[in-house]
């Protein structure tokens, strides 16, 4: 029986596990099981391969995203990781320009040093991911929305030219969720989370998923999954499956807050700019219409001046100045200084990443609290 969002969030799989009934899924603390003979086992061998409490919060994902797998890692970086290694040197794939500064370190070192070579490209434009394509192409990696200008990526359209060319569609789907997004549903091969922002949505746990619908490509990633072994832990497994259960009620509150203040700072004569895919204004609102069922929380703006962004930054008070995203209290971000500090400098201004540029967001207090703090932090 299929279930909606919603009923999934709380409910999770719906698979019984503990002989006892407990409603909330226990913790299994065990970092080994026994064997009830030679040869004979309970499913359970070793809590890197397999955790009753972590296979929950994969199996609750997955059906969040209506995959068939996931994989839950101690972080969203250690996801990206483990799925880089499904590449060999010669390898190219083509990205979003515009992606969390972390994803660039890691290709423009590690992934460097192995061999494996990554364009980043505007993803927003279909016909400049086709131009990037080469032979040794063997993926397209989109974030969308983008982090932090908020560009949208045609996925469906983007999957159709990936296989075409025998490429692997992934997609990381951190800022929607897939309580507004699902791209597996839209061509998608793998779906990137970083678990520590909405899913989990309380800024107190790490985790990372990758979710697939392929079983010859989920064996593949569960074996560097296995092998690599940065898995998540029973406890914050558990934290996962209970922060999931109100995903749909905070994201519904999340859009609603975000709405308000981006329609709040359209009005505002310091702001240049807002990027958030909710407002009408957008040329591409037809397409994000198309393929999202929501809007989220993430918005970005662009002030009039450096010294009228920093002073912002430094008068609020509800909302804290803080890096993280995703969770029930609302965060200020200076990219450039922030989660972009490690994108070179030519390549963040290009984008639009300066001084200029704050990102928010918006959490799920009451609207007029946050609105009353921010208009007295741009007096």
């Amino acid at each position: 029986m299929a279930f909606a969002a919603e009923t999934i969030c709380v409910q999770g799989s719906n698979e019984r596990r503990d002989p006892f009934g407990a409603i909330s899924m226990p913790i299994y603390q065990n970092a080994a099981y026994a064997h009830p003979g030679l040869g004979k086992s309970t499913g359970y061998d070793y809590s890197r391969c397999g955790n009753p409490t972590r296979d929950e919060v994969q199996k609750t994902v997955a059906l969040l995203e209506q995959g068939t797998e996931a994989l839950a890692f101690s972080t969203g970086m250690a996801a990206i990781t483990a799925l880089m290694e499904i590449f060999s040197p010669g390898d190219h794939l083509i990205a979003t320009d515009d992606l969390y500064g972390g994803t660039l370190r890691l290709w423009n070192t590690i992934s460097h040093k192995n061999g494996i070579s990554v364009d980043c490209v505007d993803t927003s434009n279909v016909e400049t991911v086709k131009a990037a394509i080469r032979p040794e192409t063997k993926a397209i990696y989109l974030e969308t929305p983008s982090n932090p200008m908020m560009k949208v990526a045609d996925i469906q359209a983007i999957a159709e030219l990936a296989h075409a060319h025998e490429c692997l569609l992934i997609v990381d789907n951190t800022f929607l969720s897939p309580y507004f997004q699902k791209p597996l549903t839209l061509g998608a091969d793998i779906v990137v989370h970083s678990g520590t922002k909405y899913l989990e949505g309380h800024n107190d746990t790490l985790s990372g998923f990758l979710v697939v619908k392929d079983d010859a490509l989920y064996q593949q990633l569960n074996n560097i999954y296995k092998t690599t072994g940065a898995c998540l832990s029973a406890f914050d497994s558990w934290l996962l499956l209970r922060g999931i259960k109100t995903l749909a009620v905070r994201m519904e509150q999340h859009q609603k807050n975000a709405l308000a203040i981006a329609h709040w700072l359209e009005q505002r004569p310091e702001v240049e700019k807002v990027y958030y895919i909710g407002l009408d204004s957008r040329p591409d609102k037809a397409l994000i219409d198309r393929q999202c069922s929501g809007y989220g929380g993430m918005i970005s703006f662009r002030l009039n001046s450096a010294e009228k962004a920093v002073k912002i930054l430094e008068s609020v008070k509800l909302i804290r100045f803080a890096e993280s995203l995703g969770g029930v209290e609302s965060l200020l971000t200076y990219p450039m200084k922030q989660t972009h500090a490690d994108v070179p400098v030519e390549v963040r201004e290009a984008l639009g990443v300066d001084e200029k540029l704050l990102r928010m967001s918006v959490g799920i207090e009451n609207i007029d609290d946050l609105l009353a703090d921010l208009e007295q932090a741009f007096a």
